[in-house]
């Protein structure tokens, strides 16, 4: 194994698992399902990979997985941040590759978050008692979507952001996802329907928040001289960023700053390219102003911009002046937990060129060259940022 700090990084494997309803599995299946498949999709057999990375599962989550799977590796990682998980792990994973402690990584996870809820089972409950910081929060009901629509509304008040710009991140990722034959939702909806439905924390409908679902995915990263090798031609890992932000929302410096911009500022530096030669963003959004928010914070619209930058279908995939979240997203296609490594798979369907009706393309017509993945964990807690290239 070579100990150069300088080898360059692909992914190579990209993969989802069975998804949407999936009622007769267990979440360990369907991380299986999602590795087979990643590894096929890179030509590699499992006897190849030297690392691993898995959280949300099992108390020792990397070494029941790995057991599971078969593997053995010999480097790990369970980084669990919540939903920028992945692409927090991504980095992590390429930093090792390019340091010469491991050649194949493979990032695998799943769950059966909707079918445990339609079985009556339950899963991740905490209990607070005395410890930790959301012993102030929890006692009096402030529920994940409550702070969500907290924060929404801080932005509304800041910057006179309307409920229909935010509608209108709903309304764009159903159009995409409407292209998208796996996507769990795929009729069109309209800011009306956005705003009629069901109140669920104001300002947001049902329609503002992510839909519950089942299903895993997977991704294989390695270092360039396995890469040559692969069946798909690599996807390279131009640059990441992480941060953490707070957990509880009083410790929150600015409710309409996510920690997207520190993550987000440092994946472009190290990628040395800038947000406006961004193809398209796959973006962590299990709410609408998730979506908004983050895309100020990236950079691609100034602070307090971001709802006159959705509007007008800048979001498509046909016809969008920036395509967000191609496959549908959280919102419209699939959200079964921690979603960060759906926007990674997505990501690389899109630069390989493998998105069908989805298909992301430049104004000249040819494929895009850059795309970016932002995850974001917990309530604005966390974010993970990578910037992928052909």
């Amino acid at each position: 194994m070579t100990t150069s700090g300088n080898r360059k990084v692909a992914v190579v494997g990209a993969a989802l698992s069975d998804c949407g309803r999936v009622d007769d599995t267990t979440a360990y299946a369907l991380h299986a399902q999602a590795a087979r498949r990643a590894l096929a999709d890179a030509g590699l057999d499992r006897d190849r990979v030297d690392g691993l990375g898995s959280a949300g599962l099992g108390t020792l989550a990397p070494v029941e997985v790995a057991e599971y799977l078969g593997l053995r590796p010999t480097w790990v990682d369970s980084t669990s941040v919540g939903g920028s998980t992945w692409e927090v792990m991504a980095a992590h994973a390429a930093d090792a590759i390019a340091a010469g402690r491991a050649n194949v990584v493979l990032l695998v996870y799943g769950s059966t978050a909707r079918a445990d809820i339609r079985a009556g089972r339950r899963t991740g409950t905490l209990s607070f008692g005395n410890r930790g910081p959301l012993q102030f929060e929890a006692p009096y009901g402030h529920t994940l979507v409550a702070k969500y629509a907290m924060a929404a509304r801080r932005h509304m008040y800041e910057y006179g952001t309307t409920i229909e710009q935010l509608a209108e991140v709903a309304v764009q990722a159903r159009a995409n996802a409407g292209l998208n034959p796996q996507a769990m939702f795929r009729d069109p909806i309209t800011v009306d329907d956005v705003l009629s439905g069901p109140l669920i924390a104001d300002p947001f409908t049902k329609l503002h928040c992510c839909l519950r679902s089942d299903g895993g995915a997977a991704v294989v990263l390695a270092a360039e001289e396995y890469a040559r090798d692969c069946r798909t031609d690599p996807v390279w890992v131009l640059g990441a960023g992480e941060h953490v932000s707070h957990t509880t929302m009083s410790e929150w410096p600015d409710f309409t700053v996510s920690p997207a911009a520190v993550s987000g500022r440092l994946a472009f530096e190290r990628a040395g390219v800038r947000p406006q030669e961004i193809d398209f963003a796959e973006i962590y959004d299990a709410f609408t102003y998730m979506t908004l928010v983050t895309l100020e914070d990236l950079g691609f619209c100034g602070k307090g911009e971001g709802g006159a930058f959705v509007e007008k279908g800048r979001l498509l995939v046909e016809g969008g002046g920036l395509p967000v979240n191609t496959d549908g997203g959280g919102l419209s296609a699939q959200h079964p937990g921690m979603r960060g490594l759906f926007l990674l798979v997505e990501a690389v369907r899109q630069l390989r060129g493998e998105a069908g009706e989805r298909q992301v393309r430049r104004t000249d017509g040819t494929l895009p060259r850059l795309g970016l993945a932002s995850g974001t964990g917990g309530w604005f807690c966390s974010s993970g940022t990578v910037v992928l290239g052909r």
